[in-house]
């Protein structure tokens, strides 16, 4: 197309080829990398006092840059520290719109994406029917929020209008045990079953979420877990009865990945010889591959992530793990590009976003990787698309 243009300017031939070949160089070494924008990703900086999203162009090549004008304002306000949990912020299933914890002000904003990627607001934050909020889940127009702080945890739900107004469903909060400490909230994909980990605790909370949106605990909910600090979780994608759990809290190199079968009611019942080793210590965030084919768990206190396959029936083989930067790097959340080409993970202890080549169930740091996050920033979640 461009050099179509070019010849019509009367530059043809091998000028044509030279000037072509200039401003792509040109345009490369400005941006630091070679490819065009194929999508974004935000995450939630949970910076003290006035909470910010951090936002960035993903570029064909893997590579990050910042939109400009980021990071931009949230509406609530963070703690300014680590939220120690999974899905701090989420994008509406028609990606138009991100719904982030406040967890300084005990509320949930949500932002509007345009065209550019830029977030704005949509109006003013909603209360999140508890204290310190720390997880959202998103299922359709439904939005449930894991209220951790104070005397009574519990689970809220909330309807996510077309225009981005959200509203608190009526009757929709679930008490969860004094001081459980839920850090994650996940929904299947068929939107029935809800599960909420509870790390204090050691349990898993489970629920069938009703037709009108009202959660119903399973019968034996809570769950014993398979260790100690389950943490992060994830329905598998292509097979919405299979849950997997990790389990952080078991001590150096004792750490594991639970696997269990879940039913239409939310009653847990462990797979295969679950849980399933680890090796390395404080597996907290989990991501699965779209084809539900490998999961990955993010090892926070060894500063590795690690690769399992995924048999047909839930059982998982561990695969190795790579290094990510340092122990200290603080790696927490995970996500995936759209096309699972690339595996984005915040470090929030070195304020950096981190970017590995995934290739099936093996990964390799990128060149561009790490992007630096906003000063004053404390990751917690991101979001791709």
């Amino acid at each position: 197309m461009l050099k179509k243009h070019l010849k019509r300017l009367g530059i043809a031939g091998s000028a044509a080829t030279m000037l072509l070949l200039a401003l792509t160089t040109s345009w490369a070494g400005a941006y630091g990398h070679t490819g065009g924008i194929v999508g974004h990703a935000y995450v939630n900086d949970n910076t003290a006092t006035a909470n910010t999203i951090a936002a960035f162009d993903r570029h064909a090549d893997g590579s990050l840059t910042p939109i400009p004008g980021s990071p931009f304002a949230a509406g609530g306000a963070g703690t300014g520290a680590g939220l120690t949990s999974q899905g701090a912020i989420q994008r509406s299933r028609d990606g138009r719109f991100l719904l982030a914890v406040d967890a300084g002000s005990n509320q949930i904003s949500v932002l509007r994406t345009n065209f550019n990627g830029v977030p704005q607001p949509v109006g003013q934050p909603v209360a999140s029917g508890g204290i310190d909020p720390v997880s959202i889940a998103v299922s359709g127009d439904r939005v449930y929020v894991a209220n951790g702080g104070g005397e009574e945890p519990n689970v809220t739900g909330f309807w996510l209008a077309p225009w981005g107004g959200l509203y608190r469903l009526p009757h929709s909060t679930a008490a969860l045990p004094a001081g459980s400490g839920p850090d994650d909230v996940v929904i299947d994909p068929t939107g029935q079953r809800l599960v909420v980990p509870l790390v204090n605790s050691s349990t898993i909370a489970s629920f069938h979420i009703r037709w009108d949106g009202h959660l119903i605990a399973a019968p034996g909910s809570p769950f014993a877990a398979q260790g100690a600090g389950p943490f992060g979780s994830e329905f598998r994608p292509t097979n919405p009865s299979q849950l997997f759990v990790s389990n952080a809290h078991d001590g150096a190199g004792n750490g594991s990945v639970s696997a269990f079968n879940v039913s239409e009611w939310g009653v847990l019942s462990s797979i295969g010889n679950s849980p399933f080793a680890d090796l390395q210590t404080a597996p907290c965030w989990v991501e699965i591959s779209h084809d539900g084919r490998y999961l990955f768990a993010v090892n926070t206190a060894s500063g590795t992530i690690s690769s399992y396959a995924i048999t047909p029936g839930g059982s998982l083989t561990l695969l190795g793990s790579v290094a990510f930067g340092s122990a200290g790097a603080g790696a927490v959340d995970a996500r995936l590009s759209p096309d699972g080409r690339t595996l984005l993970v915040n470090g929030s202890k070195a304020n950096v976003v981190a970017a590995f080549y995934v290739n099936g169930g093996s990964l390799s740091p990128l060149g561009s990787s790490p992007t630096p996050l906003p000063a004053g920033a404390v990751a917690s979640g991101i979001v791709v698309d």
